[in-house]
């Protein structure tokens, strides 16, 4: 028995390890950057508080709902850029489900997740049973969702003015924020999806190598349907979560989040090529993108600014990705 818990301890010790090692990078870049945010003058006083700490997790709470689902889909292979559309979609028929129909709250939000569910099933469907590249997939997936949301409103938001609908996005749990205890119960699932269960062994086969993965028995097409499955879900979730904090439903929420939830995974260190990454370097991601919108927001730096320094950090990732791969394939 003794022996079997040191094995154990031995096992978690290597991991943490070679975590450490492999986000040596990013875990000193966020180190830096919130060392620099906290002494800076601008935001000396107010970055390294509390209060904005949880505001910044809460922010990158549905950017980590998005990533968690975004990280499966980009060590398969694929892209889901559907995902700020459907954030959209379930938000306004979450929202229409209490203000329209006087549907129970739960409810609403059991529906608003079901649509994130249904996109998901149909992108996975056509992903795993065609040859259309993903990227095409989703981005008419996205445009048929962001269309629907809009014939749904007639541009305009759906409002809902009630305390119980807001406690999902804006409700604590004790001192802590409803939506920072689900983005942490989720990421816990999401880990333990890719690291511990046969699921998640099959979803680095796939990516690392699809046809060695065919050879070797592994069925394809159900990997991808879940994984875009999960992707849909995870959409879902962050459509209500959001809607709720805006305590309403806006046919132009989650526009640009599928940029965020990729730049996250990307900074993270998982591959774009498919076959690697880990959900810990996409927290870490998804952490400096927050930490880095938090510190621009607060030096009032101008939103427009902010997109162009979002796209060179996505571009240094990317460049980085594309070094590791050359030394890869050298060594």
């Amino acid at each position: 028995m003794n022996i079997s818990k040191l094995s154990i301890k031995l096992d978690s010790s290597n991991r943490a390890a070679v975590f450490l090692r492999e986000n040596m990078g990013i875990i000193i870049a966020l180190v830096v950057l919130c060392v620099f945010l906290s002494f800076f003058p601008g935001t000396n006083q107010s970055f390294p508080t509390q209060r904005n700490v949880f505001n910044v997790l809460r922010q990158i709470s549905t950017n980590m709902l998005l990533a968690c689902g975004m990280t499966m889909v980009i060590i398969l292979g694929g892209i889901d850029l559907s995902v700020d559309s459907i954030i959209a979609l379930t938000g306004v028929l979450a929202a229409g489900c209490v203000s329209r129909y006087n549907l129970p709250i739960p409810v609403a939000f059991a529906v608003g997740i079901l649509i994130g569910v249904v996109f998901g099933i149909f992108n996975g469907m056509v992903v795993s049973k065609t040859t259309i590249p993903p990227f095409i997939v989703t981005l008419a997936t996205m445009n048929i969702a962001r269309g629907l949301s809009g014939v749904y409103t007639g541009g305009s938001p759906v409002r809902v003015v009630s305390k119980a609908w807001q406690w999902l996005g804006a409700g604590y749990i004790g001192p802590f924020p409803v939506p920072v205890i689900i983005m942490i119960i989720v990421f816990i699932i999401s880990l333990l999806i890719l690291n511990n269960t046969k699921t998640g062994r099959h979803i680095y086969a796939v990516g690392g190598n699809t046809i060695a993965a065919q050879f070797s028995g592994i069925k394809v097409s159900n990997v991808k349907f879940f994984v875009y499955l999960y992707s849909g879900l995870m959409a879902g979730i962050a459509g209500v979560i959001l809607a709720s904090r805006m305590y309403s439903g806006q046919p132009t929420a989650g526009e640009g989040a599928e940029m965020d939830a990729i730049a996250a995974v990307v900074v993270g260190g998982t591959s774009m090529s498919g076959g690697s990454g880990k959900l810990g370097g996409t927290l870490i991601g998804a952490l400096i993108i927050g930490v880095l919108n938090n510190g621009l927001n607060l030096m009032n730096v101008n939103s427009f600014w902010q997109t162009v320094l979002k796209g060179v950090v996505i571009l240094l990732a990317v460049f980085l990705d594309y070094i590791r791969n050359i030394k890869k394939q050298r060594a």
